[in-house]
């Protein structure tokens, strides 16, 4: 019970790692607000987690006002806001010459401005709990995939603003940032991208050991463990910090070409 009686914001989190950090957060202790854009699955998650564990939230993060409702629903609901959990983003495949102004904004607003918005509209009660942002970013962050370049810019721009804030928000208000860069993960909307993009069903099953030194990619859930050491008082006073989630060292890596 490492997170008892915290109350969470987790957005994106009807499906994938953001449903999997809030099942453990749930499972920990702690109540979250739910929220993402597909009202039937979010209404699932609540009834699995219970109507006095969960409150589900359905709005685009792009909408003007959207952070301060999350945080009214929490406190409204709840009575009290502990810590924000930025996981929602649009993950689109996008290089220069694909990319145009209006889609790396669209990504920009949601992927980047979206958790600089909800850390804002709670800091207030974040300040009152000595409480955290743990926000999720991606390995992407530090160079990025070809065919990732808008997504990557969006992730390499939180990475700065986790350890912008992690550095002021904790001296200033006693709040914590940080962030966790997952590596490649099984979410049902990267097992439907990769479809969708020309492998086979099952494509998940047969990764080069390259990528998958393990024999496998990460599951949301191995994930969301880690999520739980930075939203629980064990962390301590660590703030401002990213973390890589990955099964190989990203920087400096220099596979075997054979």
């Amino acid at each position: 019970m490492r997170l008892n009686q915290k109350v969470i914001i987790v957005t994106g989190s009807c499906t994938g790692i953001g449903k999997a950090i809030a099942r453990q957060c749930v499972a920990e202790g702690a109540r979250v607000v739910i929220h993402g854009l597909e009202p039937d699955l979010g209404q699932k998650v609540v009834q699995e987690l219970g109507a006095d564990n969960a409150v589900l939230h359905i709005e685009d993060l792009a909408t003007e006002g959207v952070a301060q409702r999350l945080v009214d629903l929490a406190v409204n609901t709840f009575g009290r806001l502990d810590a924000v959990v930025n996981n929602a983003a649009l993950v689109l495949s996008s290089n220069l010459r694909t990319t145009d102004l209006a889609f790396f904004r669209r990504m920009l607003e949601v992927n980047t401005l979206a958790p600089f918005a909800l850390i804002k509209a709670a800091l207030p009660h974040l300040r009152q709990k000595r409480g955290c942002v743990l926000n999720i970013g991606s390995v992407n962050g530090w160079s990025g995939e070809p065919d990732l370049m808008a997504y990557s810019v969006s992730k390499g721009a939180l990475m700065t603003l986790t350890r912008n804030l992690g550095d002021t928000l904790h001296r200033e208000d006693g709040v914590r940032v940080n962030q966790i860069n997952p590596g490649w993960v099984i979410t049902e909307n990267e097992a439907r991208r990769k479809h969708e993009q020309g492998l086979p069903e099952d494509w998940y099953k047969d990764i080069s050991p390259v990528f998958a030194p393990s024999g496998r990619i990460l599951w949301p859930a191995e994930i969301a463990a880690a999520a739980v050491y930075w939203l629980a008082d064990e962390s301590g006073p660590i703030s401002g910090q990213i973390v890589d989630l990955e099964q190989y060292p990203l920087i400096g890596r220099n596979p075997p070409k054979n």
